[in-house]
C-alpha cells in the first residue's frame, strides 16, 4: 500500500516563509501570543486533515470490499467453496458436498428450489425431456438463473433404448439437448450422468459388455465430463423410505468421506425427498461440509493437484 504524507496549508517543501511584516514591531507579549495562537491553528488544521485522510481511508476500504464481491452480486447461491478453499490453504482439502438431483424438472422441483434458496445452498441438477417432463422444463431457465448447474441425464431414460448402442446414446442426448436449447445456453451442458451410472450392468443386455466403456470414452472425446456418486440418499427405490429413512441412508453412505457426490431425485414421485432436505443440508453443514456444484468440484480437484 502507497504511504502518502498529507500536506497542510502553509506547508511548502523545501520553502521558508517569514510572517515579518516591514514597520510593525511587536513587543516580547505580543510575539508569544502570535506563536501560540499559529500553533493553535496548526493543530486544528493537522486534526482536520488527519479526519479527512481517515474518511478517505474508510471509503477506500468500502470500495474494495465492494470490488472483492461483486463477482456473486448476480447470482441467489453464493459460490464459498472457492473462498473456503483459499481460506485453508493452497495444500488443505476442505470438505466438500455436491447435491445432485436426477430425472426432473416435476412438480417437486420448485420446492425444492426454494429450500436451497433459503439455505443458500448450490446444487447440480442432471435433468430429462421425457413426456412427463416436458411441462415443467420452464423450470430449467429458473435452475440456472439461481446459480445451479444444470447438466445432461437422458432424454427418454429408457435404458432398452438409449444403450442398443453408442449411436443410440448420442441420439438421446441429442434429442435431450434440443429440448433444452429454448431455455438455457448448450455451450454450458458440458457434464452428464449416465442413466444407471457408468458400471452399470444393465446396459450389457442390450448394448454389450464394452458399451459403458466406449460412451465413457466418446464423451470425453467431445471434452465432456462425466460422473457418479459415492452417497445415494435411495429415494428412487422400490423402499420408498420417508425422509428420516433418506436421512440416516445419507449418513451410512457419507461416513468418513471428505467429498460426497450426493444422488437424489426431484421426480414426481420423491416428495419425501423435498422433506428430507433440509435435515439433509443441516446434517452435512453440521458436519462441516461445504457445498459446491459438480463443475466447481472438478474445477477444485483440478486446483489442487
Amino acid at each position: 500500500m502507497l504511504k502518502t504524507h498529507p500536506v497542510f496549508p502553509g506547508e511548502r517543501q523545501g520553502v521558508i516563509l517569514s510572517t515579518r511584516r516591514i514597520g510593525y514591531s511587536k513587543t516580547p507579549r505580543e510575539g508569544s501570543t502570535i506563536r501560540y495562537n499559529r500553533r493553535q491553528e496548526e493543530l486544528r488544521q493537522n486534526v482536520l486533515a488527519w479526519a479527512v485522510l481517515g474518511l478517505l481511508l474508510a471509503i477506500l476500504a468500502a470500495v474494495i470490499h465492494l470490488l472483492y464481491h461483486q463477482e456473486f452480486a448476480d447470482a441467489d447461491i453464493p459460490n464459498d467453496c472457492f473462498a473456503v478453499a483459499a481460506a485453508t490453504g493452497e495444500t488443505a482439502v476442505p470438505k466438500l458436498v455436491c447435491l445432485t438431483f436426477d430425472d426432473g424438472p416435476s412438480p417437486n422441483t420448485q420446492p425444492i428450489l426454494e429450500i436451497l434458496a433459503q439455505e443458500k445452498v448450490p446444487a447440480t441438477f442432471f435433468v430429462c425431456a421425457q413426456d412427463i417432463n416436458r411441462e415443467y422444463l420452464p423450470l430449467v431457465r429458473t435452475i440456472a438463473q439461481q446459480g445451479h448447474q444444470v447438466a445432461m441425464h437422458s432424454a427418454t431414460h429408457r435404458y432398452a433404448k438409449i444403450y442398443q448402442s453408442p449411436d443410440a446414446f448420442w441420439q438421446d442426448i441429442k434429442t435431450l439437448r434440443q429440448a433444452l436449447e429454448p431455455y438455457i445456453s448448450l455451450d454450458t451442458l458440458t457434464w452428464l450422468r449416465f442413466p444407471g451410472g457408468s458400471t452399470n450392468t444393465v446396459s450389457h443386455k442390450y448394448g454389450g459388455s464394452s458399451i459403458m466403456k466406449e460412451l465413457k470414452a466418446q464423451t470425453e472425446e467431445k471434452g465432456w465430463h462425466w460422473i457418479d456418486w459415492n452417497v445415494c440418499g435411495e429415494d428412487a427405490t422400490a423402499a420408498h423410505p420417508d425422509a428420516d429413512g433418506i436421512l440416516r441412508n445419507i449418513q451410512e453412505d457419507a461416513r468418513d468421506l471428505s467429498t460426497c457426490v450426493v444422488l437424489l431425485h426431484d421426480t414426481k414421485a420423491t416428495g419425501q425427498t423435498v422433506q428430507a432436505l433440509p435435515q439433509i443440508i443441516g446434517w452435512f453443514r453440521e458436519e462441516g461440509y461445504t457445498f459446491c456444484t459438480v463443475e466447481q468440484l472438478a474445477e477444485l480437484q483440478t486446483t489442487g493437484e
